[in-house]
């Protein structure tokens, strides 16, 4: 169990170095055009899941997300004893990794986001961001395993661009972000809109593809 907690903790806190990093990086080099630092970030953020996943995912199941836990623990593959040390390590490696970020670019250690992402469609988005990361993974798994890397990396870098929040999808994510006052921050103020829409998308995930994969008994 330590072993996976430990892959937990250093896997989300690559995965939040590689997206405050490269949200950074690409600020840095678009000179104020922010469409072309999106393209930058979206395109390192799910690079590095696609890796980071094969990297950790034999040892810990590479959930790096606290809704990727509640549904792993809601389809029994998780107990809740792992399920609550799975999230702990989580957040303190998405913080640990926003510190990361920030020591790599000679930014302020300790800072507090004022990037307000505020209002109802931008928690519709987070809802509908983490619902196709969940219903992702659920279906890969059960149908291609060995290719649920590459489908996690690859909707990430779709939902970037189709949802109006670029698709944090992540509380301990979200929660880490607002500890950074850099291209990817969110105002703390924000995070509970955030917090709120990931869990209705998960638990409407965990509904709708346990039902849509149910196997009928026979008659």
């Amino acid at each position: 169990m330590s072993r996976r907690a430990a892959a937990e903790l250093v896997g989300t806190a690559m995965l939040l170095a590689v997206v405050v990093g490269s949200g950074i990086m690409g600020q840095r080099l678009a000179g104020g055009n922010d469409a072309i630092a999106l393209l930058g970030n979206t395109i390192a953020t799910g690079a590095g899941l696609v890796v980071l996943i094969h990297m950790f995912g034999p040892a810990s199941g590479a959930h790096f997300n606290p809704a990727v836990t509640l549904a792993v623990m809601m389809r029994r593959g998780i107990s809740a004893r792992a399920a609550l040390l799975y999230v702990a390590a989580q957040f303190v490696g998405a913080i640990v990794g926003v510190w990361s970020a920030h020591l790599m670019f000679a930014e302020p250690l300790f800072q507090v986001s004022s990037r307000l992402r505020d209002g109802w469609p931008q928690g519709v988005a987070e809802a509908i961001a983490t619902f196709g990361l969940i219903g992702t993974i659920v279906t890969t798994q059960r149908s291609r395993p060995e290719f649920t890397p590459v489908a996690v990396g690859l909707y990430i870098t779709a939902a970037y661009w189709f949802t109006a929040s670029t698709s944090f999808a992540n509380p301990a994510v979200t929660v880490a972000r607002s500890l950074s006052n850099t291209f990817a921050g969110i105002a703390p103020s924000s995070v509970a809109v955030f917090i709120a829409g990931q869990l209705a998308g998960t638990l409407f995930a965990i509904a709708f593809f346990g039902w849509l994969l149910k196997e009928d008994s026979p008659e």
